[in-house]
């Protein structure tokens, strides 16, 4: 008996042992809904299949919250081990020395496989340095797209099986589905995303100054989004905002929630919405390719990144970024890759990833899933490689503000943007006298 009883403690030692040594891994993160469910479900599959380290996933609020409490945490030493950070912090991340740890070194140093060349390269070359290293690593990345639902088209006697392909067919489905009795014609999310920066690299026109910040004098960038391309396009928005042909429902993803619901028939917004649409729309639906005035010379050209990567934050004991190094080997998996894309609609950030879901017959049987990659896979320009500015998280709140004084009727569409314009070069000017070189 008290062998036994012996056996059994010196079991209980051990089990106590083995789940001592287990390294964790905290991983703050801004996904809600279909997509939490997903970054849970990776945690817990990285978790099973290895015994040494344990990822915890943390809901830390939206993009911009989650950024304030990781500031904040890292200040008072606790920020986490992996913050997810939306692609238009990565500016002010860069900027941030001694916060974070290089990507590349995290994986170096661990003695990890990786291979930036395997991404893809506008993903890859957006959270890379001018030097060539990688500092975060991409993942949720995504493009703006435009998704229509089939059975209000019907009702309006539009064609269900075409999206509209420029801004003037846009325009006119808006009138037919208005009159058809449709109280959302349409929508738009990210409305600083879709309409200002999407809509300039789609159309291959400056958004900033210095490679729009890409340069490697990024830092003293200056806005260029008052053209009289960018004065068109938000006008004939207000326009269709005053006839009721486009409804305003607010920043950020807020508009989505209408759309699945029914409720508004068009919308352009993040690609990394498909999965909430394929999970919860009652109704058919289409995914399209971003709309684009065909008098532009260029048009269309590709579009821009969104979606957000991970960073590394500095401070944390050697096992424990070899811990975030063999995370980041697991999600780089071309099967993890190629599940990710297909369940979220976020892109496929490896070749492989793509090449393989391509194989198995996905965009195939999912019309329109393949819409996000042949948007970004297009050859880029210094008008379309992508957004980087300091300070650009506030300055999407002032687009937000101005944009809102439009769509009430409040300013003309030259106001607003001259407002944007101004207001952003204040912040990015601010962000230049504190880039330490």
């Amino acid at each position: 008996m008290q062998f036994k009883q012996l056996g059994l403690a010196a079991c209980l030692l051990a089990t106590g042992l083995t789940a001592q040594a287990q390294t964790e891994i905290q991983w703050w993160h801004s996904m809600t809904a279909v997509n939490n469910e997903w970054v849970n479900d990776l945690a817990k599959e990285f978790n099973a299949s290895q015994k040494d380290y344990k990822i915890v996933p943390t809901f830390k609020g939206s993009y911009d919250e989650s950024m304030t409490a990781a500031i904040a945490a890292f200040r008072s030493g606790n920020a986490p081990h992996i913050l997810q950070v939306f692609e238009v912090g990565t500016a002010t991340m860069m900027a941030s020395k001694g916060a974070t740890v290089p990507v590349a070194k995290v994986m170096k140093d661990a003695g990890a496989d990786f291979n930036p060349a395997a991404y893809i390269p506008a993903v890859a070359a957006y959270y890379t340095a001018p030097d060539g290293q990688m500092l975060s690593f991409p993942f949720n990345s995504s493009t703006t797209i435009f998704y229509y639902n089939k059975d209000a088209f019907k009702k309006a006697g539009l064609n269900p099986d075409k999206a509209p392909a420029t801004w003037p067919e846009v325009f006119e489905a808006a009138k037919k589905l208005k009159a058809s009795g449709h109280s959302c014609p349409m929508t738009l999310a990210w409305n600083g995303w879709t309409q200002l920066e999407s809509f300039s690299a789609w159309h291959n026109v400056e958004f900033a100054t210095e490679k729009n910040g890409l340069s490697a004098n990024g830092y003293k960038a200056r806005m260029k989004i008052n053209s009289p391309l960018h004065v068109r396009h938000i006008d004939n928005l207000a326009q269709a905002a005053k006839a009721g042909e486009y409804v305003y429902k607010g920043r950020g993803s807020t508009a989505q929630a209408s759309f699945t619901a029914g409720e508004c028939a068009m919308i352009q917004t993040s690609s990394g919405y498909y999965g909430d649409v394929a999970k919860n729309a009652k109704f058919a639906y289409g995914l399209a390719p971003m709309p684009y005035y065909p008098d532009v010379k260029g048009a269309p050209q590709n579009t821009v990144i969104g979606g957000a990567s991970l960073w590394v934050m500095s401070g944390k004991k050697a096992e424990e970024y070899k811990g975030v190094a063999r995370f980041f080997e697991f999600l780089s998996q071309t099967k993890v890759q190629a599940a990710s894309h297909q369940r979220t609609g976020y892109l496929p950030i490896t070749m492989g990833a793509y090449e393989l879901t391509d194989k198995s017959g996905f965009y195939q049987k999912n019309p329109g899933t393949d819409v996000a990659v042949n948007q970004m896979v297009r050859k880029v320009t210094d008008n379309s490689r992508g957004i980087r500015l300091g300070n650009y998280v506030q300055i999407r709140t002032i687009e937000d503000e101005e944009l809102e004084q439009v769509w009430s009727g409040k300013k003309s569409a030259k106001e607003a943007l001259d407002a944007i314009v101004t207001r952003g070069n204040e912040l990015l000017a601010r962000f230049e006298k504190s880039y330490k070189r």
